[in-house]
Parts: structure tokens; sequence; C-alpha cells
């Protein structure tokens, strides 16, 4: 059994990791209430904005853009990949990693060339220990999402659609539910799919049909078409970054009361121990003292 000195120094040790933990859960808290307000904020815009895209790809123009268009045969696909720059925060990154690279897998595996840009340091590390091909990337963008960070790294992505270089685009993101609930998905990007999926996974359809969608573009409909169309991306790749970031900082607080939790379990055992093997020190001088009395 560790001696007295000993127990005192590992439960002066996990105290002080305590008081990290707790310092963390404290400091994510204050975060997690921003982030979940910014996030609850920009969802009604993005979903406002898909009806408008679905609608627009079904109406009558002598125009068609592009992100509307889908490929018959898809030979090369990005992906783009939103985690965190820091850890603890639970299994969050773990999740999106283990998706990635099952899919990585299943593409490579139906002869697709895959790129990728990594947002986020956690991704970017996982990207290049896998060996994938990393386009671009923009690592520690703080806790608020800003388009300016990110019109850079995308830019190649877009351009490369537009071209006919790259047929889909993917986007893999946590979701957040709730406080205790953040779901890991693969949404896709490009070509602007037909139906909306919610961060907890429900599925929307905009009520739309064929023919029944006109509009009169003022000056015309490339040049209107163009700026909807590069909004609407740009607003969901915000949209993934707002959700990752309020599921950060709730997993982070999660994770962080967890181990305070366990860190104040370990040091009532602990100091339960040390009581134990006082008392025992203290009955054998007890001892020692009686049995040299009695040997006088």
């Amino acid at each position: 059994m560790a001696g007295s000195k000993e127990i005192r120094n590992k439960i002066k040790s996990v105290q002080n990791t305590r008081k990290i933990t707790k310092a963390m859960e404290m400091v994510a808290a204050s975060k997690m209430k921003k982030a979940q307000d910014r996030m609850r904020a920009s969802r009604p815009y993005l979903e406002r904005m898909f009806y408008i895209a679905s609608h627009v790809a079904q109406a009558n123009t002598e125009y068609k853009h592009p992100f509307l268009v889908r490929r018959e045969r898809v030979k090369k696909v990005a992906a783009i990949v939103i985690t965190t720059d820091k850890g603890l925060c639970g299994g969050l990154n773990t999740n999106i990693q283990r998706i990635v690279l099952n899919q990585h897998k299943a593409w490579i595996a139906e002869g697709k060339e895959v790129g990728y840009v990594a947002l986020g340091n956690k991704g970017f590390g996982f990207l290049c220990r896998m060996g994938a091909n990393v386009i671009s990337s923009a690592t520690y963008l703080g806790d608020v999402p800003r388009m300016d960070r990110l019109v850079g790294p995308l830019k190649p992505l877009f351009d490369g659609y537009i071209e006919g270089t790259i047929d889909e685009i993917y986007v893999f993101s946590t979701g957040f539910v709730n406080t205790m609930r953040q779901l890991a998905r693969c949404n896709l990007l490009l070509p602007i799919p037909a139906e909306f999926r919610t961060p907890a996974g429900e599925v929307k359809k905009a009520e739309a049909q064929q023919g029944l969608w006109d509009y009169i573009y003022e000056p015309d409909a490339k040049m209107l078409l163009d700026g909807v169309m590069r909004r609407y991306v740009e607003a969901e790749i915000y949209q993934e970054l707002a959700e990752n970031m309020a599921s950060e900082q709730s997993a982070r607080m999660v994770a962080m009361k967890a181990a305070s939790d366990n860190a104040s379990k370990i040091i009532s055992e602990l100091q339960l121990v040390y009581n134990k093997t006082r008392q025992a020190a203290i009955t054998q001088e007890l001892t020692e003292i009686v049995g040299g009395a009695a040997a006088v």
C-alpha cells in the first residue's frame, strides 16, 4: 500500500486537475449559449434559401446554372471536412473521422478521385495521416464563423465544379440536435439536392412541381443566378460551421463536467484510502509504544 505522502500527492494532483476541468466547463458553458443562439438565428435563412434555389432549378428559364445541373457520370468528387481546432470535446471529432474514412473507402472502391478541403485543425491532421489529397485548408477559425476566412479555401472547389473538373461536392460536419446529442453527417452540397436535411436528420422537400415556377429576371438570369447560387452555397457552409461550433462547445461542456465528476469521485476514494493508511500508522505506533512499555 502506498504511503501517506504519496496518497496526499495524488489527491493534490487530482484536485488541480479538477480545477482545470471545472474552469473549462464554465468557459464552454458561457460560449455554448452564444454559439447556439448564432446557429439557431441562421437556420430559417438557410432553409428559405434552399426553397428558392429549388424553385429556380425547376423554373422555365433560358439559363441553367451549373450548380443545379447533375452530371451523368461522377468521376471526381470533393468533400469539405469540418472539425474543431481543439480537442477535449468527447467523441465529436472521432465520429466525423469515422464517417469520412468509411465514405473515402467507398469512393475509392468505386474508382472515383477524391479531394478534400479541411476546415479545422483536427480534420486537417486526420486527412494528412490518412494520406488523402488535401486541396486546401483553414485552421484556427476561432469561436465565430467568418466567411472571409472561408472564401479562399473553398474557391478552388466551386471553380472546379463550374469548369467540370469536379462532379460532386459533399460536406462532412456535425449537426446540433441538443446539448446532449450531436449528429455526425455527410450531406451533398453540389449539385444542389432536391431535399433539405435538418441537423436532426429530418428530410424536407420543396413543394414545387415542374413547370409551375417562373421568374422575371432583372437585369438577366445569368447575372442574378450566379449571385444567388453562390450566396446559397456560402450560406450552407456558414451554417454547417455554426452547427459544428455549437456542437463543439456543448460536447466540451459535457465532457469537462464528466471529467470533474470523475475527479471528485477519485478524490473521495483516495481520501478514504488515506484515512485508512493514517489510521493504520497510528495504530502501529501505539502498538510499538505499548509493546516497548511492557518490555521495560
